[in-house]
């Protein structure tokens, strides 16, 4: 068996406010950059879907939602990447980001409005999920300013390495809580533009064609690798990006 790497912390233009790479190119970028696979965890929370025209059935709510992840997925059956499905959930009452992995396209116009649960009843909604729709939480970055872990028993596991280099998701205080409780952990490059690209992601054992796969093997295999590129390389954009998070911090500051 072959080793297939992949990212699981992929965001696209079309869906993420904060995403700049459209999601054909997403596809094309990551399997020139040497991977086999992707999944696009565009962000979903009340805020997008608040945004969204009036009088849209859910169904076509999540159409919408879905445009990037369609268009990554149809670029990578041209050339030869898998792309799967998960998102970046965001609930009402937290800032907390949870990335969930073992859904599909019908499970989120089955189970409307996710967001509106909580991470407390959804952990008891994925209890109760029959196994064919069997799904993993994990936490987003949970050591970034303003974060805090989630209850342990609440999760499968958290991201220990985050790879936006425009955060300071402080990975070895991730790493650290991972050990010290044992949970299982995942890396992610969190792309959003081109220097996001490669900088996260899994080697795993065995190959994946969909997610349900991809929960199996996250679930049950120790021979995980993470992948954890730490290189941020010289842009301007990287330059500007720095310069408008200071200034907003700065003006934070200044009106507290």
């Amino acid at each position: 068996m072959s080793p297939f790497r992949i990212d699981l912390h992929v965001h696209t233009r079309e869906t993420s406010f904060c995403g700049r790479t459209e999601g054909r190119l997403v596809a094309d970028l990551y399997k020139k950059a040497g991977y086999d696979g992707i999944v696009i965890t565009d962000h979903y929370n009340k805020g997008f879907f608040r945004k969204l025209p009036k009088g849209l059935t859910w169904s076509e709510k999540i159409d919408h939602f879905l445009r990037g992840y369609r268009n990554a997925r149809e670029e990578g059956e041209k050339i030869g990447l898998t792309v799967l499905l998960g998102i970046e959930l965001k609930f009402f009452d937290s800032p907390q980001e949870f990335l969930i992995y073992g859904l599909d396209e019908a499970f989120l116009k089955k189970y409307p409005e996710l967001y509106r649960m909580g991470i407390r009843k959804f952990r008891e909604f994925s209890k109760q999920l029959p196994p064919h729709e069997e799904i993993l939480i994990y936490q987003a970055h949970p050591f970034r300013p303003g974060l805090t872990p989630a209850p342990l028993e609440l999760i499968d596991g958290i991201e220990i390495y985050n790879g936006n280099p425009r955060q300071n998701s402080r990975n070895h205080l991730a790493l650290a809580f991972a050990r010290r409780n044992n949970l299982k952990m995942i890396s992610g490059s969190d792309f959003h533009r081109h220097p996001d690209l490669a900088r996260g992601g899994v080697i795993l054992p065995t190959a994946v064609k969909d997610s349900h796969e991809l929960v199996r093997v996250l679930k049950n295999s120790d021979e995980i690798r993470l992948i954890t590129n730490a290189y941020t390389p010289f842009s301007l954009l990287l330059l500007a990006s720095g310069f408008v998070n200071l200034v907003k911090k700065l003006t934070k500051f200044r009106f507290k």
